[in-house]
C-alpha cells in the first residue's frame, strides 16, 4: 500500500472516541491520509453521549487515561480518584486540542454503509448527516457550523471501526409510551443542558451501571423516586475522593511502573490479583483478604483468589460477603434482600462501583419495585403501570443499557462479496483476535468482539489494538501490500478458543449484556475474550511474531504474499 491518489483516503476511521482519536493520531503520525467520521458534534465517544446524572468511570482515573505521550501524562491532573463524565470529556477535548485532531474529523456525520469493491480492492464509505437527539448545548461548535461529510461517499483502502462497545442504546418499547404526558429521558442520550428533577416525581427503569449511578445522584433532589429493578447488581464501594497534590505528584513520578503493571494485569489495571485459590485458605484468612479489598474498593474485589470465576463455591463466598455489606447498609431487611443478587455468580454480570447507592433506599421517598415479578406493563398518561399498580410520575428515566459489543458494528450496512456482516454475525460475532472477520478484507476493529475489551481497562486495550493496527499498516506499506484478511480457519479456531475459555468459567451463567441477553431476539453468545488482557496481548504478539499467523496478504496484482515478522 502507498499513499496514492486512487482513493480519497488511505484509512477511514469510524468513531471519534478514545479509540478513534488515538488511531487518528498514530496513523497521521505515520504518514497516512486519514479521515474520521462521527455522528456526535464533538470528540469523546461514550463520554460525549453518557452525560446522565452521576456518570462516572469505574476504573481509577490515573489508569483510565492515555499512556502514549509523556508530556500529556505530566500536564494533566485528575481531580478525583474516579473521574466524573464532565472531567473525562474535558480530557478528551484537551487531547484533541493538544494533537490538533479535529481538522481530520467530520462531526455530525453518520456512516451508513461500507461496501467492498473486489476489483479496486477498496472500501466505499457511505455517509449521512447525523441528526442525533439531545445535542442542544453540546460542548464545541454548534452542529451546523461543524464541517461534516454527510450525504456523500468516500473511498479508502482500509477502514478501522473504532465504534465503541457501548454506543448503541437498547431502547425497549412499552405499550402506551406515546400516551405519557410527562418527560421521558434515556441515560444513553441525556440532554447536554440537563434535566431539572428538583422536587419532581421520577421513575427509573433499570439498575445496571447507568441506573445505579443515576439513582444515587438524583435520589435526594426528587420528591418521590420509584425504582423498577429486574435484576439486582453487585456494587463494590468506590471510596471516591478528591486526590491530593501529593498523590497526583506521586502518580506522575511512577507512571512508568503504573503503566507496566496495568499491561501485565488480567483486567488491564493493577488489581493486586491473588495468586492462590480460595480453597487454600482458612475462613479467617479469606475474611481478612475480603475486608482489605472492600476497604480499598473498586473492581479488584473479584480478583482476590485465582478460583473466583471457576469455582462456584469460592465465588459464593465473595458473593455472600458482598450481600452482608448490603444488609449492613440498608435498614429494611426485606429491602436489603431484594437488593441482594442471588441468581448469578458474582462478576458474571458487569459489577458496579458505587458511591452511596444502597443508602438511598433508606430515604423515605425512595421505593424499590421488583420488576421480575411485577413487570412494567405499560405507560399511562400520568406515569406507568407495573404489577397491576399505577404510579403517577412527572419523569420516566430509561436506564436500559446498550446493544453491546456488536450493535455499533452491525447497525452499519457492511457488505463484501455479496455477504453482509450482520448476516454473518446473525448467530453471534465471528472474528480473528477481535481484530478482523474473515471475508471482509482491510476492515479492522479496535476492541472488537472476542477481544478482552469490556472485561478490561478500555484504555489499555485501545492502545494495544491501535498500536498493532498501525504497525500492520506500516509494514504493509513498506512491502507494497494492499490487502489483508483473516483466514477462515484461523477465525474458526479463535471462536472456539473464546467459547472454550468462557465455558470453563462461570461467566456465561450470568444473563448479561456480555451475552447479549439484554437485547430481545439477540442470540446469546459470550462475546468478550475472557482469558485476561495479559494473556490476550501475549497471544497476539506471538501470532504476529510467527509471520502474522492467521492472516493472509496480497499485493496490487492480487498475488498472495507471505509476510514475515518485522
Amino acid at each position: 500500500m502507498s499513499t496514492d491518489c486512487s482513493t480519497d483516503y488511505d484509512v477511514v476511521i469510524v468513531g471519534a472516541g478514545f479509540a478513534g482519536m488515538y488511531q487518528l493520531h498514530r496513523l497521521r503520525e505515520a504518514g497516512f491520509r486519514v479521515r474520521v467520521f462521527d455522528a456526535a458534534t464533538e470528540v469523546g465517544g461514550t463520554w460525549y453521549w453518557n452525560r446522565y446524572p452521576g456518570a462516572r468511570v469505574d476504573i481509577e482515573s490515573t489508569h483510565y487515561s492515555y499512556s502514549f505521550d509523556e508530556e500529556l501524562q505530566q500536564e494533566w491532573d485528575w481531580s478525583e480518584r474516579y473521574a466524573a463524565q464532565p472531567e473525562i470529556l474535558a480530557y478528551a477535548r484537551h487531547v484533541a486540542d493538544r494533537f490538533d485532531l479535529r481538522r481530520d474529523i467530520a462531526f455530525s456525520t453518520r456512516v451508513e454503509g461500507l461496501d467492498w469493491d473486489e476489483t479496486t480492492q477498496t472500501w466505499t464509505v457511505r455517509t449521512s448527516r447525523a441528526t442525533a437527539q439531545g445535542v442542544q448545548g453540546a460542548p464545541g461548535a454548534p452542529a451546523e457550523e461543524i464541517p461534516h461529510g454527510g450525504g456523500q461517499t468516500w473511498t479508502a483502502r482500509f477502514v478501522v471501526l473504532a465504534t465503541g462497545c457501548l454506543s448503541v442504546p437498547q431502547r425497549p418499547q412499552f405499550p402506551g409510551m406515546e400516551d405519557f404526558a410527562g418527560e421521558l429521558c434515556y441515560t444513553s442520550d441525556w440532554p447536554h443542558d440537563g434535566v431539572d428533577l428538583t422536587g419532581r416525581r421520577v421513575a427509573v427503569i433499570g439498575t445496571g451501571s447507568s441506573g445505579i449511578q443515576t439513582i444515587t445522584a438524583i435520589a435526594e433532589q426528587t420528591a418521590a423516586l420509584e425504582v423498577f429493578q429486574r435484576t439486582p447488581n453487585f456494587a463494590i464501594p468506590a471510596h471516591n475522593r478528591t486526590l491530593t497534590d501529593e498523590e497526583r505528584a506521586a502518580v506522575k513520578r511512577d507512571y512508568a511502573q503504573i503503566r507496566a503493571a496495568d499491561r501485565a494485569s488480567g483486567l488491564g489495571f493493577a488489581t493486586y490479583d491473588g495468586t492462590t485459590p480460595l480453597t487454600d485458605h482458612s475462613a479467617e484468612e479469606v475474611e481478612r483478604e475480603l475486608d482489605a479489598r472492600w476497604a480499598r474498593g473498586g473492581l479488584g474485589y473479584s480478583r482476590a483468589f485465582t478460583d473466583v470465576m471457576t469455582n462456584a463455591e469460592s465465588n459464593e463466598v465473595l458473593a455472600e460477603y458482598a450481600r452482608e455489606q448490603i444488609r449492613a447498609r440498608v435498614d429494611d431487611p426485606e429491602l436489603a434482600e431484594l437488593l441482594s443478587p442471588r441468581s448469578y455468580p458474582l462478576a458474571s454480570k458487569r459489577m458496579c462501583v458505587d458511591t452511596g447507592y444502597f443508602e438511598v433506599y433508606n430515604l423515605p421517598h425512595v421505593h424499590l419495585h421488583d420488576a421480575s415479578t411485577h413487570p412494567v406493563e405499560r405507560f399511562t398518561e400520568t406515569g406507568l403501570r407495573a404489577g397491576g399498580e399505577d404510579f403517577e410520575v412527572d419523569v420516566i428515566v430509561l436506564a436500559t443499557g446498550f446493544d453491546a459489543m456488536t450493535g455499533a458494528i452491525t447497525q452499519i450496512d457492511i457488505t463484501a462479496g455479496g455477504l453482509s456482516l450482520a448476516q454473518k454475525w446473525e448467530h453471534g460475532p465471528r472474528t480473528y483476535l477481535g481484530l478482523m472477520t474473515a471475508g471482509f478484507p482491510n476492515l479492522l476493529t479496535v476492541t472488537g468482539p472476542q477481544s478482552p475489551s469490556v472485561l478490561t481497562n478500555m484504555l489499555v486495550s485501545i492502545e494495544f489494538h491501535v498500536d498493532w493496527i498501525t504497525r500492520l499498516l506500516t509494514t504493509m506499506r513498506e512491502r507494497g501490500l494492499t490487502r489483508v484478511e483473516a483466514r477462515p480457519e484461523a477465525e474458526d479456531g479463535w471462536v472456539q478458543v473464546n467459547n472454550d475459555i468462557a465455558g470453563a468459567s462461570l461467566m456465561p451463567q450470568g444473563a448479561s449484556w456480555y451475552m447479549g441477553a439484554n437485547v430481545p431476539g439477540k442470540e446469546r453468545v459470550f462475546m468478550p475474550f475472557a482469558g485476561g488482557s495479559h494473556t490476550y496481548i501475549g497471544l497476539v504478539e506471538g501470532f504476529t511474531a510467527a509471520n502474522h499467523h492467521g492472516f493472509r496478504f496480497a499485493d496490487g496484482s492480487g498475488e498472495q504474499v507471505p509476510v514475515r515478522a518485522a
